[in-house]
């Protein structure tokens, strides 16, 4: 029986099969290279070879883009006619979950077959890849904390899950932990986009924003090459950096830059540049035409029924672009998922529907209401999906929202809780100094 690089039996392979395989998971695990070259190759190689077509559904799955998920639905149906193994019917169960948005149960099947099957690389991306779906990133420590006992360092893929390890503690908040596991990540895997990752989020929540552009100075071109399907996000926290040190110039260069060359039709890369530029705007840019050309490529990219995530930072670009009718379409679809029986409806219902209206109401001026709408939503803020990094545009724009208001006591609790991690931050320092200004 052919095997891959980790030890496991591919069903339906060849050594010419299992070479590409190899190759494919290495591009899906580190975001560097496309997987779908590589598993196309396997199948070229060996047609009957079912984690080669596993391999391509997960990659359209996990792009949480409706036209590539619905793609992946319909994939799915035809792969009951392979051959399989156990590890490849356990992906199967997952994927049958995944692409019908019940994220949490192929996250269990997942957790169940790595139990047996800790060097499942596919598998520990895309269960980690659902937790970001989730909000549960930090759920990736424990994952791979059970996971890497097994492993050996001279093991290929090693430094892979070690930072898988080391992100899911930064989601955790072990931010000192994180840091050295995710560099000696770095030194074995210095093309992975995870490593250079969760080191740039721990410089940003532990507000060291210099170090991390020296960070991302020092490692440039292992990230920014077109190779790096994710290096859009680091641009982002790049500019995140700069705007923690009030250059708010840098960071419009790299929207206008290289943020903007980097973009891909997918709302997993536009919402980076939605976030920037309301983060700007909130620091007094004037975004202007931007959001008009940013709505354009948002067009068909959110559908109100595949990631809450991606609804939320459409619905602000429509809103920004004056698009009212595109944002009254977005909310209805938004609406009617919150209300249906689906496993992530009541994350529309809860986080979804109330953080949109709380953005209408804020860009239409009605700075109360966006407290109103957001307040009850906060606590449970992690399950629209993301980072701790990228949920903090909600969780400014209510401080910002509550400063306008003129609600002293919850913009002081607020800013208060902000300076409490990143007392040098730039625009926290102008938060406070808003609050502190409202009369009591």
């Amino acid at each position: 029986m052919v095997r891959d690089a980790q030890g496991h039996a591919l069903t339906g392979a060849n050594s010419e099969a299992a070479i590409s395989i190899d190759a494919a998971v290495r591009a899906y695990t580190l975001s560097y290279g496309d997987p779908l070259v590589h598993f196309d190759a396997a199948s070229a190689a060996a047609p009957g070879c079912a984690i080669a077509e596993i391999g391509k559904v997960w990659v359209q799955a996990m792009s949480n883009d409706p036209t590539a998920v619905a793609a992946a639905r319909s994939a799915v149906e035809g792969l009951d006619r392979l051959p399989m193994n156990d590890r490849e019917r356990a992906h199967l169960a997952a994927l049958r979950h995944a692409v019908m948005g019940r994220w949490e149960s192929a996250v269990a099947v997942l957790d169940q077959h790595l139990a047996d099957a800790p060097f499942d690389l596919i598998a520990h991306q895309s269960a980690m890849r659902l937790e970001g779906f989730l909000g549960r990133f930090h759920l990736t420590a424990g994952r791979s904390a059970r996971a890497l006992p097994h492993w050996s360092r001279e093991q290929p893929g090693y430094g892979i899950l070690y930072s898988f390890y080391g992100f899911g503690l930064e989601e955790l908040g072990d931010y000192a932990q994180a840091e050295d596991v995710s560099r000696r990540a770095a030194e074995l895997e210095p093309r992975g986009y995870w490593p250079h990752h969760a080191v740039s989020h721990v410089l940003e929540m532990t507000g060291r924003p210099a170090e991390g552009l020296a960070w991302m100075a020092d490692r440039e071109p292992l990230w920014s090459a077109k190779e790096n399907a994710n290096r859009l996000h680091i641009y982002w926290h790049q500019a995140l950096f700069h705007l923690e040190l009030d250059d708010r110039a840098a960071a419009t260069a790299l929207l206008d830059g290289p943020i903007r060359a980097s973009l891909r039709p997918f709302g997993t890369s536009l919402c980076n540049a939605t976030a920037l530029m309301w983060r700007l705007e909130m620091m007094g840019m004037a975004a202007d035409a931007r959001w008009t050309d940013l709505a354009a490529l948002w067009r068909g990219r959110a559908n109100g029924a595949t990631s809450v995530f991606n609804d939320i930072h459409c619905a602000l670009t429509l809103l920004r672009a004056g698009d009212d009718e595109g944002f009254d379409d977005l909310r209805a679809a938004m609406v009617e998922t919150a209300g249906g029986g689906f496993e992530q409806s009541p994350t529309w219902r809860d986080i979804g529907v109330p953080v949109v209206d709380g953005l209408r109401a804020f860009v239409k001026g009605d700075f109360s209401s966006t407290v109103g709408h957001i307040c009850p939503a906060r606590s449970n803020l992690q399950r629209m999906g993301g980072s701790h990094a990228q949920r903090d545009i909600i969780e400014w724009t209510l401080t910002e929202a509550a400063i306008r208001a003129r609600r002293r006591d919850i913009a002081v609790a607020l800013v208060d809780e902000r300076l409490a991690s990143r007392p040098k931050s730039g625009p926290n320092r102008r938060l406070a100094a808003a609050a502190a200004a409202i009369a009591p």
